[in-house]
């Protein structure tokens, strides 16, 4: 079986899994999944479903994805960056829309892996990574405005202009008690680290702040008083009912899901991999997280990827395998089942302060002013991908993000690729295009020389034409040189064929050079070989001179 198909954990197992190595695992998945607690609960609220949807996503989703994974030390769940779409879903189709959805994404998820796309998506152009990244960091923090000030208002509405109008309407409203909550909460996530790393800041800042809303009876909003109590336990698993017309009411906001699924996770396997000198298999990772979404869904969960945060704690803990992330989803099993009762109790501005700090860690704001400083493509992908995000869509963001990435990536190639006529009776010392000078540099007129320098594609097919028109008069032998020639697509055999039809229509005899082996074969089934004919096509550009000058000698 190829080794790409194979999941970590089963390989681990196999070399031989020591004490050593669960004891570390074992520290590690109790804090991790300690962390876990607060951001999965927040991660549900924020994105418009019950407080519980986050435990079960991190549980069952957790787990299916560790045991499957092609990472050593991901560790996936909830994650802010799938809040905004999420949020969306649930405002247009529903919980059992945003269920279905997952279900769908976890299948094309698995359909991407066993495709083996799981390099392809490793191209995706990082100003384009940047820009959403961004942009739903800021939506992000928008959510979480309503809580952190202690608004008295209706719902949020998914509209960030028309989030802030109602923010500003409703601003005479803001409740002094939250805003000191959720500021602790902030100061608290941020540099409680100073004074131990074993134990999250944002862990501490809910146990401060929910007892003392209950010892002082401060007047701010619960889980509990929006929601009601968290369940003790996990739901009976059900298949969601799925019809043609379903799938295509949610194939788009399904193929959003799949695709910042997969990018997050994949994205957290490579910095995971450079963390601990490793090496994830990507195609392995996506069907993990496919299974995993579905499951997900199955117990009625949320989108769930590969989490940055979370699993730099397990790497930083001492977790070195997927058995951290199992302990991960153990743990918090055992909290919803003990203690997922005291849950409710928490202050809703405090789990606002968390995602504002979430926000501001996903904003990439040195990454973001970085781009800016680059090529104008980059900051054309990243401001046209963070500003569609954040006014009109992610899936928009996205999908127009890599429209444009594609167009100005084919257009740089453009202008990498040039037809140069080259005079042979002129040299220069400077130009790597040069005759070489062993050979007779007075050879008589008649020979002109064509290279051709860089990939033969469809966005540089209309460069043959200005050669031809730069070329006066046709010469009696035409030497076209191949050897940068690094690919050819159809289009460009196309027209390279119909350059040569139009240069033999002229009298003029073809010689081609430097041409490498794939070029040569699609030269060959285009039938160009059999136009230009093999007595004319040299590997050595010295022997096509020597048959170029031996042409014009015969027609003497």
């Amino acid at each position: 079986m190829n080794i790409q198909f194979v999941p970590k954990l089963f390989s681990i197992i196999k070399d031989g899994y020591t004490k050593k190595q669960f004891s570390g695992d074992l520290q590690a998945g109790i804090i991790v999944g300690i962390i876990a607690l607060p951001l999965a609960i927040a991660f549900a609220i924020a994105s418009g479903v019950p407080p519980e949807k986050g435990l079960i996503t991190a549980i069952i989703a957790g787990f299916v994805i560790a045991v499957l994974g092609g990472s050593r030390v991901n560790v996936s769940g909830p994650t802010g960056a799938f809040i905004v779409i999420v949020y969306g879903i649930v405002q247009k189709y529903g919980v059992d829309g945003l269920i279905i959805s997952t279900f769908i994404a976890g299948v094309m998820l698995m359909i991407m892996g066993f495709a083996r796309l799981g390099s392809v998506i490793k191209f995706i152009p990082h100003p384009l990574v940047v820009g959403f990244t961004s942009g739903i960091a800021i939506l992000i923090f928008s959510s979480q405005v309503k809580d952190l000030f202690g608004l008295k208002m209706g719902t949020v509405p998914a509209d960030f202009v028309e989030k802030w109008i109602m923010y500003f309407k409703n601003f005479s409203t803001v409740n002094p008690w939250a805003i000191g909550i959720a500021v602790s909460t902030m100061l608290l996530s941020i540099y409680f680290k100073k004074i131990t790393t074993k134990i999250p800041g944002s862990l501490i800042a809910v146990i401060v702040s929910t007892m003392l809303v209950q010892f002082l009876h401060l007047p701010v909003e619960t889980i509990e008083s929006k929601f009601g109590s968290i369940p003790s336990a996990l739901p009976l698993p059900m298949v969601p009912h799925i019809t043609f017309a379903v799938i295509q009411q949610l194939i788009v906001p399904a193929f959003t899901i799949a695709m910042l699924g997969a990018i997050e996770s994949l994205l957290s396997a490579v910095v995971s991999d450079g963390m601990i000198n490793g090496n994830h298999r990507s195609n392995m990772e996506l069907i993990a997280q496919g299974a995993g979404n579905i499951f997900s869904s199955i117990f009625g969960g949320i989108p769930a990827t590969g989490a940055i945060a979370r699993t730099a704690a397990n790497i930083k803990n001492g977790g070195r395998t997927p058995v951290a992330a199992i302990i991960h989803a153990i743990v918090l099993l055992i909290i919803m089942l003990f203690i997922g009762q005291w849950a409710k109790l928490i202050p809703l501005s405090c789990l606002a302060g968390i995602l504002a700090v979430v926000a501001y860690n996903m904003s990439e704001w040195r990454s973001f002013i970085s781009v800016t400083r680059g090529p104008r493509t980059d900051v054309a992908i990243l401001l046209t991908t963070f500003f569609l995000t954040v006014i009109i869509d992610l899936t928009v963001a996205l999908e127009i993000g890599m429209i444009l990435a594609a167009f100005l990536f084919m257009h740089k190639m453009s202008e990498v690729t040039n037809i140069q006529i080259i005079d042979p009776h002129e040299e220069d010392d400077d130009s790597p295009n040069v005759l070489p000078t062993e050979f007779d540099m007075s050879l008589p007129k008649g020979i002109l020389i064509y290279e051709i320098n860089g990939p033969l594609f469809f966005g540089v097919a209309h460069k043959f034409k200005d050669a031809l028109v730069e070329t006066r008069s046709m010469p009696k032998v035409l030497i076209i040189r191949m050897r940068n020639v690094s690919t050819i697509d159809a289009t460009g055999t196309h027209y390279f064929k119909e350059m040569i039809k139009e240069v033999q229509s002229k009298n003029t005899k073809v010689i081609l050079s430097g041409i490498s082996p794939h070029i040569l074969n699609n030269l060959k089934d285009e039938r160009i070989l059999f136009m230009v004919g093999k007595n004319n096509i040299f590997n050595a550009f010295s022997d096509a001179l020597i048959h170029g000058k031996q042409i014009l000698n015969q027609d003497k």
